[in-house]
């Protein structure tokens, strides 16, 4: 499952990131930004909508669909993780 540990890791980084920057007002002109919200939004597109963005000033923004995208790809990467060896043991039987 080494695979799907890595994967997870890796998407929950950088939406862990894109709601710490939102949050805490970024810097747009750091080079560190673009790249952060150019890889996330395409993990965000299906949460999209979810829930409003709350502006507290103008510069901080709190992005629930974010948390939200973050919990439900950790239920996903637990969920595929744990039926991946029922899977495999029911092929095993299947083909004895």
């Amino acid at each position: 499952m080494g695979f799907i540990d890595l994967f997870l890791w890796v998407v929950e980084i950088f939406l862990g990131l894109r709601f710490v920057l939102r949050l805490f007002a970024e810097n747009p002109n750091a080079p560190f930004v673009p790249f952060i919200y150019n890889f996330s939004t395409p993990l965000l597109k299906p949460f999209r909508g979810t829930f409003p963005i709350r502006v507290i000033k103008p510069d901080i923004v709190v992005e629930f669909s974010t948390m939200f995208a973050i919990i439900i790809y950790a239920l996903f990467a637990y969920l595929i993780i744990e039926l991946i060896p029922w899977i495999v043991r029911i092929t095993r039987v299947e083909t004895r």
